[in-house]
């Protein structure tokens, strides 16, 4: 059983790796044998990052079409494959609804959902030759329940799960799954302030059923799953790893 979790010989690129959700991941992947690139703007902390999980570090802005695609090909050239894309790099913006800027909203929507649309397209362009694939997007519980103030996140997210499931059904015959992971609250630096406002941090704890924050490692087994042969069948799907919130009133 244990080989259908392991990813030897597989080579995986997780954006939005020089820290939280996305460096648990690409952690993850590395402990379970994959070979790892991890992605993000600076690098400083990204090399921090790869050298701690033994991964190489390739920063580039993903937003950027051109180097993005060009990253991409790099990757097959040195490596001779790309098996595993995690399209994870992403950004936040907190405003009332009626102080929104039109430039805050396409900002937002340009990390959070269309980078991942050409990175998912030039993935799978790599990939198809090899009949194999796993893409996994990183959408949010948000994109499931809504949340006040933050509009593009939210419309971003929800864009992103349609877009895994539109994606899945083509490329399923092609030997590629397209799946998404919907986390819930993680204790990652991106909460930092949400984690030291005790009230919202009563809040998490009262409304979610397993009483606490998630931890950021704990995304670990949803991602090795998924990009696992343990997942060979499991395909547009949006797996929610969110302690119970979204099952629960």
């Amino acid at each position: 059983m244990s080989e259908l979790f392991s990813l030897n010989g597989r080579v995986a690129l997780v954006t939005g790796a020089s820290r939280g959700l996305g460096f648990a991941m690409a952690k993850a992947l590395a402990e379970n044998g994959a070979t790892v690139i991890v992605n993000a703007r600076g690098m400083n902390a990204l090399s921090a990052a790869a050298d701690s999980i033994g991964a190489e570090a390739l920063p580039f802005d993903v937003t950027d079409a051109a180097i993005s695609r060009a990253a991409l090909q790099g990757i097959v050239e040195r490596r001779g494959r790309l098996d595993i894309l995690i399209n994870n790099a992403g950004i936040q913006h907190r405003r009332p609804l009626v102080e929104w800027e039109d430039e805050d909203f396409d900002r937002v929507i340009a990390v959070n959902l269309s980078a991942c649309f050409r990175m998912m397209r030039d993935a799978a362009r790599l990939m198809l030759p090899n009949k194999f694939g796993r893409i996994i997007n990183t959408g949010s519980v948000a994109a499931v329940l809504g949340r006040p103030t933050i509009h593009a996140y939210v419309a971003a997210k929800a864009g992103l799960h349609g877009l895994t499931r539109s994606a899945a059904a083509e490329m399923g015959r092609h030997g590629i799954t397209i799946n998404a992971i919907a986390p819930g609250y993680f204790a990652t630096e991106l909460n930092t302030a949400l984690i030291n406002d005790e009230a919202f941090t009563k809040w998490v704890e009262a409304r979610t059923p397993a009483g606490r924050w998630a931890q950021p490692e704990e995304l670990g087994g949803a991602v090795v799953f998924l990009a696992s042969n343990a997942a060979a069948y499991v395909n547009g799907h949006v797996l929610t790893v969110d302690g119970g919130l979204s099952v629960s009133l």
